[in-house]
């Protein structure tokens, strides 16, 4: 802790249960306390909003808190483009871009919550990866600290960059595992200046279905769009975002291409129903991809699962693929339930991770079972972190 404190100051340095937890301000001291790290064979965790339980699976001997390493450093507007500290929560970027009318265009999860660092090391994404693709399209550049210390800048703060290798699409989503982000740079979109958003619902899911893929085949300016579970119906939320008489033009299409359904105009916040499935801790929450024509068929599926006593289950479905899960199950059928879920999705090259649970039974892996491109993640992880002090174990395969 002595040496720790020479490096951040004493007050920046504290106990916190069995590990030490310190608080850098800049890049080179995240760089001198990996150093030192890597000297003395600490492991270490790089911990932002902790509003992701994955780091909970290990007990490192740092935990390296990014709390410090804040702000938006330079907002380019002209050039589309800004570049923030790793530490930064996600709604202080939100409300800075948005002075310009522009945004980095993901709806992340607990925004007030969740850092810059954070989302970026698990690769959050929502329902905006529709129109705008997944969070590896959106990095320009990053600055990272590898575990022994060595500072890389690599990527540029320019939309049209070429140069070197692609290391932010490597380092997005890798838990940590390879090294500690302390600054981004994104590429940026303008804020939509009106959208109108629509539900239809639908005993059978099929009829929804069908609309969703009309709807991506009509060239219509949609914003979002997501297939979710109610308690006796199935529902489709779509949001359009364009010129008011564009929208009103959408709006008419819409209503012919889904009678004879009815079409309602969207109710609250609805586009917020994937966050409100990890307000319950005690649920556990799935996260299971699988091919977009089969979205039909996994959200029914896990409708079923509902009518099951003492289950209940819930989801929203991303038309990419992803559909996040709230279940509710007994102990002893919870491990049953998804491996069931896997083996099924398993053909089609589907998967399922548990996101959160707290009853999770010690027999089933978060991640299940290894990809088939496992050793050279592992051989990659072994370049980064041949000492494999940063997150050990944490990542899919034990990485």
């Amino acid at each position: 802790m002595q040496d720790f404190a020479k490096i951040v100051g004493a007050e920046y340095v504290e106990q916190q249960g069995g590990a030490i937890a310190v608080f850098p301000a800049d890049t080179e001291q995240v760089a001198a306390i990996l150093r030192l790290c890597s000297e003395r064979r600490l492991t270490v965790r790089a911990t932002g909003g902790n509003t992701k339980p994955w780091g909970h699976a290990i007990s490192p001997a740092v935990l390296l808190h990014t709390t410090r390493l804040s702000g938006v450093r330079e907002h380019s507007w002209q050039d589309l483009t800004a570049t923030v500290g790793a530490g930064t929560t996600w709604s202080v970027l939100e409300a800075a871009l948005a002075q310009h009318g522009q945004q980095v265009a993901l709806d992340a999860l607990l925004p007030q919550q969740a850092t810059v660092g954070g989302v970026l090391a698990t690769n959050d994404s929502g329902l905006l990866r529709l129109k705008y693709g997944s969070l590896r399209d959106l990095v320009l550049g990053m600055t990272i600290v590898l575990a022994d210390g060595t500072i890389a800048r690599t990527g540029g703060k320019v939309v049209k960059n070429v140069a070197g290798y692609d290391l932010p699409k490597l380092l997005t989503g890798s838990f940590g595992t390879l090294g500690i982000i302390t600054e981004a740079t994104f590429r940026l979109h303008p804020l939509p200046k009106l959208t109108s958003s629509f539900t239809m619902r639908s005993t059978d899911i099929i009829p929804l279905a069908d609309l969703m893929t009309a709807l991506l085949k009509a060239g219509m300016l949609i914003e979002r769009m997501q297939l979710r579970t109610e308690t006796l119906a199935f529902a489709l939320d779509v949001q359009f975002a364009a010129m008011r008489e564009v929208l009103h033009e959408h709006g008419e299409r819409l209503q012919a291409l889904a009678a004879p359904m009815s079409v309602e105009v969207a109710s609250g916040d609805i586009f917020g129903a994937r966050e409100r499935l990890y307000a319950d801790e005690s649920r556990t929450v799935l996260k299971v991809t699988c091919l977009p024509t089969k979205l039909a068929a996994v959200t029914a599926g896990i409708a079923q699962l509902a009518q099951l006593p003492d289950h209940a289950a819930t989801c929203v479905a991303d038309p990419v693929g992803i559909v996040t899960v709230q279940l509710q199950a007994p102990v002893e059928s919870l491990a049953l339930v998804i491996a069931d879920l896997r083996e099924r999705l398993l053909a089609t090259g589907g998967t399922v991770v548990v996101l959160q649970s707290s009853s999770l039974p010690s027999s089933i892996d978060r991640w299940g079972p290894a990809p088939a491109a496992i050793d050279v993640m592992r051989a990659v992880k072994h370049e980064f972190d041949p000492a494999r002090l940063l997150n050990p174990g944490i990542f899919v395969g034990g990485i």
